[in-house]
């Protein structure tokens, strides 16, 4: 007589293995998803708070004659406004510019007080509310998600972009609109002079311009001298930590 057969049996090894890699990598994708709908919601919650913003505060037809900023309601949403700061191009770049006691409060806080890594773009707690300084610093973030913030400004970073897009605009409840003139360009080292805020002298200043304009990444047509009044705005450049990059233009009509 035959060997009788074994019964197989109702399951292998290969199929109980097979289940548990299918079971493991689920896992891995509904936590992979999870984590990134958690990097990407406060950009998306971040975007639509700022857009709501420019609806309530923008009045104009946003172009250059007809931009005007309602700062009534701007005061009234937040305090700390000072001004709005806007270009033509990139032209997501167009926010509330607010100032602080400290320069740590808006880098996790936006303009309408929420905790969010977008923050504010925020002055320099150094520098005067009305512009009237000789450098007014001005701070943002440069996202890696999203084109928020100063994310785009590194765009100034090309000559040909700058020659295009020269000027940026800034609004303040009492002087209106500030025009500024793009003169320097630059990726510099945070601790690096182009990060002085004081001159004791007007030689001093002087003496600051010659070395923004000797460390820009190109040279423009725009004069700035001992008694000129520029603005400084600075932004991460997520390359080196201790790297910004710094666009800095003058004011060439108020």
């Amino acid at each position: 007589m035959g060997k009788k057969k074994k019964p197989k049996k109702s399951g292998s090894f290969g199929e109980v293995l097979s289940t548990i890699v299918l079971i493991v990598s689920v896992c891995v994708l509904v936590v992979s998803v999870y984590q990134l709908v958690m990097m990407l919601a406060p950009y998306y919650s971040g975007g639509k708070e700022y857009n709501k913003v420019k609806e309530l505060a923008i009045t104009g037809d946003g172009d250059n004659d007809g931009f005007q900023i309602d700062f009534d309601e701007l005061l009234k949403m937040n305090p700390d406004t000072v001004a709005w700061l806007r270009f033509d191009a990139p032209s997501a770049i167009s926010y509330p510019v607010v100032k602080s006691a400290d320069n740590e409060e808006y880098l996790t806080k936006t303009f309408s007080a929420n905790d969010n890594k977008l923050g504010a773009i925020f002055m320099d707690m150094r520098s005067s509310s009305d512009f009237s300084d000789q450098n007014t610093f001005i701070y943002g973030h440069n996202l890696q998600v999203g084109g928020e913030m100063f994310s785009q400004l590194n765009e100034y970073a090309s000559e040909d972009f700058c020659k295009e897009h020269p000027y940026f605009y800034i609004y303040t409840p009492n002087k209106g609109k500030l025009t500024y003139q793009v003169f320097a360009a630059a990726v510099v080292n945070d601790q690096s002079e182009n990060y002085r805020i004081e001159y004791p002298t007007e030689q001093e200043f002087a003496d600051y311009l010659e070395m923004c304009k000797g460390s820009s990444n190109y040279q423009t047509d725009a004069k700035v001298d001992s008694g000129s009044r520029i603005v400084s705005l600075s932004t991460c450049t997520n390359v080196n930590e201790e790297d910004r990059f710094l666009l800095q233009g003058v004011l060439v009509e108020d």
